[in-house]
């Protein structure tokens, strides 16, 4: 496995890439986390298209600001809060985990700028891997082993989640369903309401006016389900703000954005 450089742009989580290598790394072991402390003070996480179904009954889907947007998991409302993280980073109840979260450490990249081929790297910051005399072995005679094979396989199903996920977002640009978001939250005891703003979400009322070849596409090639799904989610926007405010969470301020 390659020994090249990373690029410097990290993405979410990481604070440092090195390339897998059967040299550098042929002692190391990968173990798993008992915490995720990284996710503490992140209220959005990316979401693949794919998880929509599974997510929706957990967490508020939404859409990034820009005029690339992503699709995001709300585990809070406000910059900075998780509700559904304690404050050392464990699950305080059981809920989906977005497959951004599980494949940390690992991710691959590309090494070189001028090439399409990835690798498969780790953050040798994460304390999962490393020279420890636990867990899973990474090489044997030089070669990975079947817990390597299986975060790769894993890896690179998140990659083509991602390519469908992108292609998912261009459909929903390409009709025109996406708006800037807004949610009011009027709390008990307050004259005004919370009011979010800051991200996208999908128009209603220009879902309703689709033609209907449009439609019936989106139908059968599954948008029109994960649409549903995004929609169907944004109630729960409620919920985590109560959780936020039963933690002692919610901004004395009435205007904030959720990203």
């Amino acid at each position: 496995m390659a020994t090249a450089p990373v690029p410097a742009n990290l993405p979410l989580f990481y604070k440092d890439l090195v390339p897998l290598s059967s040299v550098d790394h042929a002692d190391f072991h990968a173990r798993p986390l008992d915490k995720a402390d990284f996710l503490v003070n992140q209220h959005a996480i990316p979401l693949t298209s794919d998880e929509f179904v599974s997510a929706c009954r957990f967490f508020p889907i939404v859409f990034s600001a820009g005029d690339n947007p992503v699709p995001l998991a709300l585990m809070g409302l406000n910059e900075g809060v998780n509700t559904f993280v304690d404050d050392e980073g464990k699950l305080l109840n059981p809920v989906y985990v977005p497959a951004y979260v599980r494949r940390y450490p690992f991710l691959l990249a590309r090494l070189q700028q001028d090439s399409d081929e990835l690798s498969l790297c780790f953050d040798p910051t994460s304390g999962a891997v490393g020279k420890f005399d636990e867990g899973d072995v990474l090489f044997e005679n030089g070669e990975p082993t079947a817990p390597v094979q299986a975060v790769l396989e894993f890896c690179k199903n998140f990659e083509e989640a991602g390519q469908r996920t992108g292609m998912f977002m261009d459909e929903l640009k390409k009709a025109d369903l996406l708006m800037e978001g807004e949610v009011s939250i009027q709390q008990d005891g307050n004259d005004k309401p919370y009011i979010y703003r800051g991200f996208q979400m999908v128009d209603e009322n220009k879902l309703r006016e689709l033609r209907g070849d449009v439609l019936r596409k989106m139908m059968q090639n599954g948008i029109l389900g994960l649409i549903f799904a995004h929609l169907f989610s944004l109630q729960l926007m409620r919920e985590v703000f109560a959780e936020q405010a039963k933690a002692g969470k919610v901004p004395e301020f009435q205007e904030v954005p959720t990203n």
